[in-house]
């Protein structure tokens, strides 16, 4: 049966965005088939829409290697507009009540015309109790805020050492601040080690940081179930919070990623905010 989607973009991060209220299927499968490239429609995965009993609709995401993460920054952004723009949901004037796979998230839209064109995202507060995130380290620290992490040999480049930050919101982050360039830095093969190390059971996503001034950090983000993403929203709030755990940073921290630029706005306890835009790209049927 043929399915409509939408396809919808923040800072370069993409979903498809689906009305599975009403649907039955293999959402798993689904978003392998729809996110490939070349013989899909192509995106970071899929924002389903469905009924909840605790919050106004609820948001499944699923990567897209089909797995499904508990919670997306911008995905959820995405999703709000997706639901807001179709009048599935509207928001009150405490925002919109959304049901995640990382807990309650209210999402307060920016409005133009009627449409969404931005959100600030209420992302609950960090979690950094390893048991909690998780990460298995044999010390058994209360956090993991600069814990060295061995890698192994990876063709040419050798053995390497990180020192990482881990925390959740949401999902799980391990998060670095190498002192070269992050566009340097060899992502595409540190990445897939960290993420698959033995001391994150359910894998992790991996942010590589470098602070440009109290106000501003450049960062890349190795996605749990994508890869390399051109940003994300749970990595952007991940970075600016490891990065004011370690120095002193303003509240509202830019986060600059190669598919644009977030905010993210802290101040050292409680819960954290996110802020980015949200555009549709276009809307179709899958065929399947």
């Amino acid at each position: 049966m043929a399915l409509r989607f939408a396809k919808l973009e923040g800072a370069g991060n993409s979903y498809l965005a689906i009305d599975g209220r009403d649907e039955d299927r293999s959402w798993s499968a689904l978003a392998r088939a729809m996110a490939r490239t070349h013989f899909g429609v192509g995106s970071d995965g899929i924002a389903v829409v469905q009924r909840s009993r605790s919050a106004q609709v609820r948001m499944r995401i699923f990567n897209s290697d089909g797995s499904e993460a508990e919670m997306s920054g911008n995905g959820i952004r995405l999703f709000s507009k997706f639901v807001i723009d179709r009048g599935i949901a509207e928001p009150g004037a405490e925002g919109l009540l959304v049901e995640t796979g990382g807990g309650l998230r209210r999402v307060h839209p920016t409005l133009e015309s009627g449409r969404v064109v931005g959100a600030r995202v209420a992302m609950g507060e960090p979690c950094f109790e390893p048991e909690r995130i998780p990460v298995l380290l044999p010390e058994r620290p209360d956090r993991v805020l600069d814990h060295p992490l061995a890698l192994g040999s990876s063709g040419a480049r050798g053995a390497l050492a990180l020192r990482i930050t881990c925390l959740s919101i949401g999902n799980p982050h391990a998060v670095a601040f190498p002192e070269a360039p992050v566009a340097a830095f060899p992502l595409a093969e540190v990445g897939p080690e960290v993420q698959n190390h033995a001391a994150f059971p359910n894998r992790i996503n991996f942010e590589i940081v470098n602070v440009i001034d109290p106000g501003n950090l450049r960062v890349r983000v190795f996605e749990r179930g994508e890869g390399e993403t051109p940003s994300s929203g749970t990595g952007s709030t991940a970075a600016a919070i490891a990065a004011r755990l370690h120095q002193p940073m303003e509240d509202r921290i830019a986060v600059h990623l190669p598919g644009g630029t977030l905010y993210v706005e802290w101040p050292g306890s409680g819960e954290a905010f996110l802020e980015g835009p949200t555009v549709e790209v276009f809307t179709g049927v899958w065929p399947q």
